[in-house]
């Protein structure tokens, strides 16, 4: 996907002043990454009459597709054939988008040491986009460009098939701006609008998306007409967000047509009191979820697999309920900081008394972890190469058998909502794999049935509709049929313990009465 800004100019305000505006010299071209592919800015002409730069974004389209799969970002929202064949490489979007805000920052600021008097003045401008998406048509292109001061907007629908144009035009329009505007206000309308046209957004739209529009629309959005459509596209139609948008764009404009300042009317907060309510990590979402289920469980003796640095058996030792914890991890490093986090050293008695941190295996059986009332695997399974995951659940599931097993994971679709996540990553260099929502569920019912467990799964954090939470937690609870025949086991266990026990001291005793009689 590409476009391209053009200038003219003449001898004493030669046309390649746009390269300093820019800040991208017009005799190199030049490379940039980005989290979505490779984005590439050059000049096919340069001279003082006419001057025009180019931005050609290359999305790697496998990757979006193994990622998106053919939904939200990466994927054309409705292709039926999105999972393999998509537009996102070639249409421009809010992928192209992102990739202005990072290669054209300083221009979209109005920023420009060299000649500061240029960047504040309106240019010449000519700008093509030539494949659009726009839900609405070249007359809602028209409505939205139309306001903003171009002496002409050229929308042209794109036929579907120029060999059967009884097949109508399809949801393109080959765009073209013209007029006199500054480059940074030309910038951000396109910033804004086009993945307003294309209603679709590559990635998780955040609170901070509202300060992104309300820099981006300074100036042009708080009177455009169709405000309201645009504040709803560009924040997803995530409504609590384009109330907050709509309520800060009213106050500008109030501010605007008294000629005074935004503060000077919003001042009914005291800006020393910190009302705004910050985002719950996604950690602590998980923590959460994770002792909302154990509390469910009604269980009290909890394992930790893989218990990392202890953050979850610190919370656990919060709630009184939980009697017995136990952390485990094969890094004793990990355990060590685990121990100066719970500070054991310094715990009293009774405290210390509940948990306790000791190395083991997890693709191991172990004695110890038999006998509790539930385990947790928090964002653990990821770190094992797939091979070795047979070897854990029979450790967990067939030897331990708590009746109890939550397992946490990555949900691999979602890293599409993830703006700073390049595209083919995972979300951390040590995960060997991670699952679709599909995949996790059926590993999990698999193990469930071969071990005589129900499962649940549970999302964790906020539930997009297209491609689902970030967690996806499954919750395994032994059947009761199974619970029985482990009751059981453990009766008999502890029978034939006492029986030996028993034996052992009427023997002694037995030694004991033929010595006395002897003596």
């Amino acid at each position: 996907m590409f476009l391209t800004i053009s200038t003219t100019g003449n001898p004493e305000r030669p046309a390649t002043d746009l390269g300093f505006l820019l800040h991208k010299h017009p005799e190199k071209a030049q490379t940039f990454s980005t989290s979505h592919g490779t984005a590439h800015v050059f000049y096919p002409e340069a001279s003082a009459e006419r001057c025009t730069a180019v931005l050609l974004l290359e999305v790697d389209p496998v990757a979006l597709v193994r990622r998106g799969k053919g939904k939200g970002r990466g994927g054309a929202p409705d292709a039926a054939l999105a999972q393999y064949v998509n537009d996102r490489p070639y249409a421009a979007s809010s992928l192209l988008s992102v990739a202005m805000s990072t290669v054209f920052k300083t221009a979209l600021n109005g920023v420009c040491r060299a000649l500061p008097e240029r960047a504040q003045a309106p240019l010449p401008l000519r700008i093509e986009v030539p494949a659009l998406p726009a839900r609405g048509g070249a007359e809602l292109v028209r409505k939205l460009f139309g306001p903003l001061g171009w002496k002409s907007v050229d929308a042209v629908a794109v036929p579907l098939d120029e060999q059967f144009p009884e097949w109508g035009d399809s949801r393109y329009v080959r765009l073209v701006l013209e007029g006199e505007l500054r480059l940074a206000d030309a910038l951000r309308q396109l910033y804004v609008l086009l993945p307003v046209l294309d209603d679709a957004k590559h990635y998780w739209v955040a609170p901070d998306e509202v300060d992104k529009l309300l820099r981006a629309g300074e100036g042009w959005l708080a009177g455009h007409p169709e405000q309201k459509l645009i504040t709803s596209r560009y924040l997803s139609r995530r409504w609590g967000l384009t109330r907050q948008a709509m309520q800060q764009l009213e106050l500008v404009r109030l501010a605007e047509s008294d000629d005074l300042d935004v503060e000077s009317i919003d001042n009914a907060v005291d800006e020393t009191t910190d009302t705004e309510e910050k985002p719950v990590p996604l950690a602590e979402q998980r923590r959460t979820a994770i002792l909302d289920a154990l509390r469910t469980a009604g269980a009290s003796r909890i394992l930790d697999l893989g218990c990392g640095q202890g953050q979850l058996v610190q919370a656990l030792l919060k709630d009184v309920g939980f009697t017995e914890i136990v952390g485990v991890d094969v890094s004793m490093r990990a355990l060590t900081i685990a121990s100066r986090r719970l500070k054991l050293d310094r715990m009293g008695e009774r405290q210390a008394g509940r948990v306790t941190l000791q190395q083991g295996s997890l693709t191991y059986t172990d004695k110890r972890l038999k006998g509790y009332d539930a385990a947790v695997l928090s964002e653990v399974i990821e770190h094992l190469d797939l091979p070795r995951l047979p070897a854990l659940e029979y450790a967990v599931f067939g030897s331990a058998r708590p009746r109890t097993v939550l397992v946490t994971t990555p949900n691999v679709e979602y890293n599409v909502r993830w703006e700073t996540l390049p595209a083919g990553h995972v979300r951390h260099g040590d995960h060997r794999f991670e699952w679709t929502r599909a995949e996790f569920r059926a590993w999990a019912q698999e193990v469930a049935q071969r071990h005589g467990y129900a499962v649940d799964f549970v999302p964790v954090g906020p539930d997009d509709p297209e491609v689902g939470p970030p967690t996806q937690m499954a919750v395994f609870t032994m059947t009761a049929a199974d619970e029985s025949k482990n009751e059981s086991k453990n009766e008999s266990k502890n029978e034939s313990k006492n029986e030996s026990k028993n034996e052992s001291w009427h023997e002694t005793a037995n030694e004991t009465e033929k010595g006395a009689k002897v003596a």
